[in-house]
């Protein structure tokens, strides 16, 4: 793709700055890596260009391409991942680090600050392994049902998100696609059969009772657990992961499944408390169960057609071939 060096001398009139406020954070960082990156490597690394892996993924909201101007007031840099193989020596991968360390400070008007607390870690040299083991507890793809079922969704999410720029090696690549192919369907089933256990006792149940109580406080949490296994339940029929909590909301937008059940989804949590809009919430809260049956229909995993969520999450869980996941607790997953 080849970026030359002098920005700035662009003849179009737009500043680099004005540039930078209107570009992604992923493509900056890749407009970073082919002005200067790709030629560090050659120069400084020519022997081990083809088993370098480069490009943005983890956490943060570039690598979901979600980051917008207010992103840009803390761990914001036109930095890149360099991700080694973890044969590679301590002595080359220090090398390396430091070269990547000697960039530049600043590019098209973005300076590469300190980091936060929780934003180390993020850019720079890695190996592979270690990258896969923040977010999956392993070096490598999951393998057994119980790392599956427990490993959190925003982390499985984090560890395929973003952008891979060069793997001409394909280990790094063959572990993502891996991770993105999704959960075993066993898993994706005994995780959606708690979900809808979930859906139905805080949604379809306890809400109401608890706004007839005068409970209002109590039915916002009824709400919110509500709101929050719902949309795990939609991700989960979209064969996706659902991000940390404060993209859910951004993702769902972009699924395409059950799309009518995730307009409401925020509508409903954003609600008024008051005891005369129970009864507009709770037809909500049936039409979003009533359209994730539909789903559960469409791809088999339920025949039933209750209104209420609990005999489906039993039909859904029955479904499951493997004896420990479907013998487990229904609100386990």
């Amino acid at each position: 793709m080849g970026v030359s060096e002098d920005m700035s001398g662009d003849k179009s009139g737009t500043r680099p700055h004005e540039e930078t406020c209107v570009m992604k954070g992923m493509e900056l960082s890749q407009r970073f890596y082919e002005a200067y990156g790709r030629k560090m490597i050659a120069d400084g690394f020519l022997e081990y260009e083809s088993i370098i892996a480069v490009g943005i993924a983890g956490e943060g909201s570039d690598c979901f391409g979600y980051d917008d101007e207010l992103s840009r007031d803390h761990d914001f840099e036109a930095g890149f991942c360099l991700w080694i193989p973890d044969s590679l020596d301590n002595t080359t991968e220090f090398r390396l680090s430091r070269a990547y360390h000697k960039l530049p400070g600043e590019y098209l008007g973005v300076r590469r600050v300190e980091q936060s607390l929780w934003g180390q870690g993020r850019r720079g040299v890695m190996r592979i392994g270690d990258f896969y083991r923040r977010f999956t507890g392993r070096p490598g793809s999951l393998e057994s049902l119980a790392e599956w079922l427990y490993t959190p969704e925003y982390s499985l999410a984090c560890a395929v998100n973003g952008r891979v720029f060069r793997d001409d090696l394909g280990e790094f690549s063959r572990i993502r696609r891996e991770l993105s192919a999704g959960y075993p369907e066993d898993i994706r089933k005994k995780k959606l059969a708690a979900r809808l256990a979930f859906m139905a006792q805080s949604g379809q149940y306890n809400y109401t009772r608890c706004m007839k109580r005068g409970e209002p406080g109590a039915a916002a949490l009824a709400l919110g657990e509500f709101v929050q296994n719902a949309t795990s339940a939609i991700f989960l029929l979209n064969r996706r992961y659902m991000p940390y909590y404060k993209w859910m909301f951004r993702a769902l937008r972009e699924l395409p499944l059950c799309r009518d059940a995730a307009c409401l989804l925020e509508p409903v949590l954003l609600s008024d408390r008051q005891q005369c809009s129970a009864p507009c919430v709770s037809e909500q809260i049936e039409q979003i169960c009533a359209e994730v049956v539909r789903e559960l229909r469409n791809q088999q995993l339920t025949g039933g057609s209750w209104d209420y969520l609990e005999p489906h999450a039993y039909e859904v869980q029955e479904r499951i071939l493997d004896h420990t996941l479907r013998t487990m607790h229904i609100m386990e997953g």
